[in-house]
């Protein structure tokens, strides 16, 4: 099973139980419930019989707190599983960040050059880097390499980055540090798998960036849940794309003006 929000309409948020056997197609929708809050997803889920809600083995779900204690109670035989995404794009916030907070130093730094050149009657000149870009169009601009691995890089986006680590060396250590982590998804072993995140989180400190920091404390505690990953290496990538063709479903009729017709042949179409 998968567990997972959408917005519907008007910004309401529901909480979508999906079946993956499904395949997004008739059979898939479990339940569509208003809402994020557990009690209300745990009152419709009961509605299910207790048998049927103890066949369930594997339930996977984002780091919200209010989905975890919710399947925890409706199938307390199930494994919950960390979706990979959220953790992996967890780390790579963090790296972003920092980018960001680099970014707007420069633009401090730039109108305060700005000011000065006005003051003492000269025209200001912009640093210029050897690619054209000046360090806040380099920063703005790095948005996207960063988030690849090197590996995938093109000779334009090679050149940023070497100019971004030139010039900006701590982001060239958060990018490595956030690249190891992701690599870490690579292990096919849980066991080894779970040492490389504890050195990971152990080595964490001795960069002294807090965004990484802050990261470290909510992957320990939800450490058991991400590796159980490892054991089926499930993802929440099927009620993330049956999220999305709803989504379409709803574009497709114009929006939505009746709500409960257009919960009603959600169900329909996908239950």
């Amino acid at each position: 099973m998968g567990i997972d929000e959408v917005s519907l309409s008007d910004g309401e948020l529901y909480t979508i139980v999906s079946n993956k056997d499904g395949f997004g197609k008739n059979g898939t929708l479990v339940a569509t419930i208003k809402g994020t809050k557990s009690t209300s997803i745990i009152e419709v889920l009961e509605k299910i019989p207790a048998d049927k809600r103890d066949l369930v083995k594997e339930v996977t779900l984002d780091m919200a707190k209010n989905m975890e204690s919710s399947v925890k109670h409706c199938f307390p035989k199930a494994q919950l599983v960390t979706d990979r995404f959220h953790v992996v794009k967890l780390v790579m916030d963090a790296l972003q960040h920092l980018r960001v907070k680099y970014r707007w130093e420069e633009l401090d730094k730039e109108n305060e050059a700005i000011k000065e050149a006005k003051q003492k009657g000269v025209r200001y000149e912009p640093i210029i880097f050897e690619n054209g870009d000046t360090p806040k169009q380099l920063l703005a601009r790095s948005r996207y390499v960063l988030a690849k691995k090197e590996a995938n890089w093109t000779e334009n986006q090679r050149q940023r980055a070497l100019l971004v680590f030139k010039n900006f060396p701590m982001l060239e250590v958060a990018y490595n540090h956030a690249i190891q982590f992701r690599n870490i998804y690579e292990e096919k072993s849980k066991e080894i798998a779970e040492t490389r995140i504890k050195d990971w989180i152990v080595k964490t400190p001795e960069l002294k960036i807090k965004e990484f920091t802050t990261v470290t404390y909510t992957i320990s505690q939800n450490m058991n849940q991400i590796l159980n990953f490892f054991n089926n290496r499930s993802t929440n990538a099927n009620a993330e794309s049956f999220n999305a063709k709803l989504k379409l479903f709803r574009a497709n009729q114009r929006g939505v003006k009746d709500r409960t017709f257009f919960l009603f042949r959600m169900m329909k179409l996908f239950a």
